[in-house]
């Protein structure tokens, strides 16, 4: 059975920990949360911890999966990302990165593989430093800034009062999405969760 690097982007230490850029780093926390999985650091400028995700054939574990949240600051999480596919010896498509999604709706999830970086630093130096765009996306939406507020500015402030009343049920959502990919694939999951909203 094929193994996954999970990753989830954010930047290092308590003052980051609440911002809307450290929402994919919080999605990795519950997947460690759900399967018994706990963080400790890793040679690869991260911190990593070994679960099983989803359901495999006949009900037995899902697949073995590398969480991790690299402790470098996001616009240098290719290096991290880079060494540990390397000691894992996994290929980009066994990639899945959690990131924060300016063009997603807050309480939105979408999941991509491939494709631009969308302006996100954290994305583009992977990219960088795989020398592929070609790696799986679960996209978390935080919706785009009030006003003429810098986006910048925007992801590295915390969830305001109102979302965080709902953000522990989005991240349980991000995280379902995480191991339906790696459970039914991409167009499968694509379904279950791009489904419209209900009016």
């Amino acid at each position: 059975m094929e193994s996954w690097l999970v990753v989830g982007l954010g930047n290092p230490g308590p003052g980051y920990r609440g911002n809307r850029h450290n929402v994919g780093a919080m999605v990795v926390d519950e997947l460690c949360r759900r399967h018994g999985g706990q963080l400790a650091r890793h040679k690869s400028r991260a911190s990593v911890a070994t679960v099983r995700l989803g359901v495999g054939p006949g009900g037995a574990p899902g697949p073995r999966a590398i969480l991790a949240v690299p402790s470098s600051f996001m616009n240098e999480s290719g290096g991290p990302v880079a060494g540990l596919l390397s000691y894992y010896s996994l290929e980009p498509q066994h990639l899945i990165v959690l990131h924060d999604e300016l063009d997603v709706p807050f309480d939105t999830v979408r999941l991509k593989r491939g494709g631009g970086e969308g302006g996100h630093n954290g994305l583009r130096s992977i990219s960088a430093s795989l020398g592929t765009r070609d790696y799986y996306r679960v996209r978390v939406g935080v919706g785009r800034p009030p006003g003429r507020m810098d986006a910048a500015a925007f992801v590295l402030k915390d969830f305001s009062a109102t979302e965080r009343k709902v953000l522990p049920m989005f991240i349980d959502t991000a995280a379902d999405a995480v191991e339906a990919l790696v459970e039914v694939g991409l167009t499968s999951a694509q379904q279950r969760f791009h489904a419209p909203a209900q009016a």
